[in-house]
């Protein structure tokens, strides 16, 4: 129970910690010339990425590897779901070079 509390405090300071520099990025991104889309990808991938790895190492922690290749598995999956508009627009780009 110690350690789940510990976890909840560590990710919420997180959190909050990182909540200013990824603005700042966000902000930098926004004056690029980069569509509103791939940035908005670009967070939700990083956001699954590391939901995905918290939700896998707390499954292996607790005894359930099987449950952790899921959640790994489903991060995956959630990850190449998302992409999908940024793989369709690559491959636009490389056909109206052809």
């Amino acid at each position: 129970m110690l350690s789940a509390s510990v976890c909840a405090t560590v990710f919420t300071a997180s959190i909050l910690l990182l909540e200013t520099p990824l603005e700042e990025i966000k902000n930098i991104l926004s004056s690029s010339d980069i569509p509103e889309s791939y940035i908005s990808v670009l967070f939700k991938s990083i956001g699954i990425s590391c939901i995905t790895h918290i939700s896998s190492e707390l499954c292996r922690d607790s005894g359930e590897t099987a449950m952790g290749a899921a959640a790994e598995l489903w991060g995956r999956g959630a990850l190449i779901a998302i992409s999908m508009p940024v793989v369709k627009g690559f491959i636009e780009l490389v056909g109206s070079f052809m």
